[in-house]
């Protein structure tokens, strides 16, 4: 069995050399990490050739930063690969859905600081130029939490609406239509943000005095503040639950079959409509909350913090295998993380060149993805 398995090996390693590239390249960082995390450099004839010196605290910190971006990512690409996996279109405008999430959530957070904490809440661009940075999970957390669930209903409010006007009447006409047509709801919708709450950047949460929890490590610690566990939680608690739904649930049922075969189910009786009113919903509400809880960890709010995220949903999405919920969350989170470990050897100004990369050589490895042939299960 050994030899067996040494001689396909040894095959795929010939057919494939694109595979044997990646390990090697895969084996040199990890070596290459070990070395810098014990200080030894190793180099040839003046050639630095790999180790150096990296504290282990920060490589941590890269790590719980892409876990936290990863988490983001992954949560976001849920509604993403439902859409995809039961309505059979890559919908482009799922980036301005967190945008929505972000600006309506945040929106709502003010309202209520205003009643509990006598804070301004200035409209359109005064609402990003003049609005003080008060809120946050200590000094006003009914605040968030509002703004949360808000994020959540008025996304799912806005996504509805988009399928009736929009997507319902060119249901049947094919994914390519329904895609162009996405873009041009994204368009709109980026620029109804534009339009009414400007193009400026500030920061929306009060950042100076959030507690922050110091995780040992054996070289110092690594701080983790109330809004990153504020993210880490809500996060994982809402994936969860989309596997509860999924898995438990007869509607969840119903989710996975129409994704499996869309015509079995209409004729075995599924309610195909409630179905898809049940993905824009989950993968709708889902989007928001992701967008408002970014905004909660970063401190700042922009008109274009769904479309920058965009991508790497999609790669997240692509990575895990497209049409897979679990690939979907899986994927995001081994893009985050990567993109952020990638900061022990490059600038930052390419860690989203990485998560690219890191997408195209899996994908040579395994073209379909890593949880190819799950749907939405």
């Amino acid at each position: 069995m050994a030899a067996s398995d040494d001689s396909s090996l040894g095959r795929t390693l010939v057919e494939r050399p694109a595979v044997a590239a990646l390990g090697l390249a895969i084996g040199y960082l990890l070596v290459d990490l070990v070395a810098k995390l014990a200080g030894v450099e190793f180099g040839l004839a003046g050639v630095h050739l790999l180790g150096g010196s990296t504290a282990f605290s920060q490589v941590a910190r890269y790590v719980l930063d892409g876990l936290i971006v990863g988490l983001v990512i992954g949560l976001a690409g849920v509604g993403l690969s439902m859409t995809y996996s039961i309505l059979s279109f890559a919908n482009f405008a799922h980036g301005d859905y967190i945008t929505t999430g972000a600006f309506s959530g945040w929106f709502a957070a003010y309202v209520v600081a205003f009643f509990t904490l006598n804070v301004d809440i200035p409209f359109g661009e005064a609402f990003l130029v003049t609005a003080p940075s008060l809120v946050s999970v200590v000094n006003a957390p009914l605040a968030v939490v509002v703004g949360l669930l808000a994020s959540g209903a008025i996304t799912v409010g806005v996504v509805l609406l988009l399928d009736r006007i929009v997507y319902e009447p060119m249901r049947d006409k094919g994914g390519i239509p329904l895609l162009i047509a996405s873009i041009g709801v994204a368009l709109a919708m980026r620029y109804a943000v534009v339009f009414v709450f400007g193009t400026s950047t500030r920061g929306v949460t009060e950042t100076g005095s959030i507690p922050s929890l110091d995780i040992p490590m054996i070289d110092g610690t690594v701080p983790l503040n109330a809004h990153e566990a504020t993210l880490i939680v809500a996060a994982v608690s809402l994936m969860f639950g989309v596997h509860f739904l999924l898995q438990r649930t007869k509607l969840g049922k119903a989710m996975r079959a129409m994704a499996d075969n869309k015509d079995l189910a209409q004729v075995t009786g599924i309610p195909t409509e409630r179905v898809v009113r049940t993905t824009w919903i989950v993968g709708g509400g889902l989007a928001g909350i992701a967008g408002f809880l970014i905004v909660l960890e970063r401190g700042t709010l922009n008109y274009n913090v769904g479309w920058r995220l965009l991508l790497l949903i999609f790669s997240g999405v692509i990575l895990g295998g497209i049409g897979s919920v679990y690939g979907a969350i899986g994927g995001g989170i081994i893009i985050g993380i990567a993109s952020r470990l990638s900061l022990v050897w490059i600038p930052s100004d390419f860690a989203r060149v990485v998560a690219f990369a890191v997408m195209i050589l899996v994908l040579l490895y395994r073209p379909s993805g890593l949880f190819s042939g799950v749907k939405t299960a």
